[in-house]
């Protein structure tokens, strides 16, 4: 297979201690889940769920089925832990106490 018809990419996953950045080469026609299930990052974190784990480019959420160009960056989104809006609630709250 020639590298025309390849793409070169960057899949990325991040814990709170580590990140890992997996590069690989993949066929031209291959949407995002069939790239994630092809690097490896699977075996590596099998924590990861793609039934309950979004996934992004650059930053922007995409579907699994969503095709990508080459150069492109696939983040796999950890589950958040606790709602952003109770934290900045409860972080204003003692703010007021503290005054």
């Amino acid at each position: 297979m020639s590298d025309v018809n390849l793409l070169h990419l960057e899949l990325i996953y991040a814990l709170p201690d580590e990140q890992r950045i997996f590069k690989v080469s993949v066929k031209a026609q291959m949407c995002v889940e069939e790239i994630i299930r092809h690097s490896g990052i699977l075996d590596v974190y099998p924590e990861i769920d793609l039934g309950k784990n979004k996934v992004g480019v650059f930053s922007r959420m995409v579907k699994l089925d969503a095709h990508v160009r080459d150069g492109d960056r696939i983040e796999i989104y950890r589950p958040l832990i606790a709602d952003p809006k109770d934290i900045r609630r409860r972080r204003a709250e003692e703010a007021k106490l503290k005054k």
